[in-house]
């Protein structure tokens, strides 16, 4: 199976992102590949809760989801929308950050919002408080495919090893971990901890990356690690899509799984325990 992973520089301009995504699709689809995969929040980067406000949609009718079901369907091609921001009905206003697998009918086969919020302190210049403008999610998602089972996960989750160890006993055999990863945390641990999930679980990981400094027209703007990877179910690297925009290929042999779970069958191994007494 051959997997693209789609490497953007999004801008916090929904439309101008489509027109880029589009094409690197079509790259794809070009290519030969069977899956494609694009970044968490494929329609818009932005440091403005007003502006996500005025160019966020529900999900019914948001034009990004819809062109990019169209796509999907014109290519007959399976499609990781890595995440999109959408507006909700929640009674505080937070939004969604929302991942959808898209079948080759352009039907959508799974959702999938983001679990663990990024809320943290990466340095006193780069503060994050995700949770102040998205609402979590609160399920866990596998979803089924010709190629094999996909857990859906979305950047900030990576840091959980217990929810990737949910989606493999789930039946998981591909992980997809869309990121807009930060700069300075992406350089120190984002290939490390893609290659731990990997060898945990007996998974390849496919983790399409948003990458470069994203300009914004109403916002600070943010600068994002990129090196979208691919990686085997023992560990390796299979491909690493560096830091500039474009679609790095993946040829996946999925008979990979069941040998590097033969070697080493971890997933069978778990057990119960108890302690410790004291919670953090």
């Amino acid at each position: 199976m051959r997997a693209a992973l789609i490497q953007l520089n999004v801008t916090d301009d929904p439309a101008e992102n489509l027109t880029s995504v589009q094409g690197m699709i079509r790259t794809a689809v070009a290519s030969g590949a069977d899956f494609i995969l694009t970044p968490e929040m494929t329609n818009c980067l932005s440091s403005s809760r007003d502006h996500q406000s005025r160019v966020y949609h529900h999900e019914a009718d948001d034009p990004t989801l819809s062109a990019l079901r169209e796509a999907a369907a014109a290519a007959g091609k399976h499609l990781l929308i890595g995440s999109l921001g959408l507006l909700t009905g929640d009674a505080d206003g937070r939004f969604a950050n929302r991942s959808f697998l898209i079948g080759p009918d352009g039907d959508i086969l799974a959702r999938y919002d983001k679990i663990h919020m990024f809320d943290v302190n990466v340095s006193e210049t780069e503060i994050y408080r995700e949770s102040a403008g998205y609402r979590p999610g609160d399920r866990a998602v596998v979803a089924e495919t010709p190629f094999g089972k996909v857990g859906m996960a979305v950047c900030y989750d990576l840091r959980f090893p217990h929810l990737f160890r949910r989606l493999a006993k789930g039946g998981a055999e591909i992980l997809t971990v869309p990121a807009a990863f930060n700069d300075t945390t992406g350089r120190a641990h984002w290939e490390t901890l893609l290659r731990a999930r990997a060898i945990e679980n007996g998974c390849f990981v496919l983790a399409p990356a948003q990458t470069g400094f994203h300009r914004e027209a109403h916002g600070r703007g943010r600068r994002t690690w990129g090196h979208s990877l691919a990686i085997a179910p023992w560990g390796e690297v299979i491909a690493d899509g560096g830091t500039e925009p474009g679609v790095t290929l993946a040829d996946l042999d999925l008979s990979e799984i069941a040998r590097a779970r033969g070697r080493v069958p971890a997933l069978t191994h778990d057990r119960d325990f108890s302690g410790p007494d004291t919670p953090l």
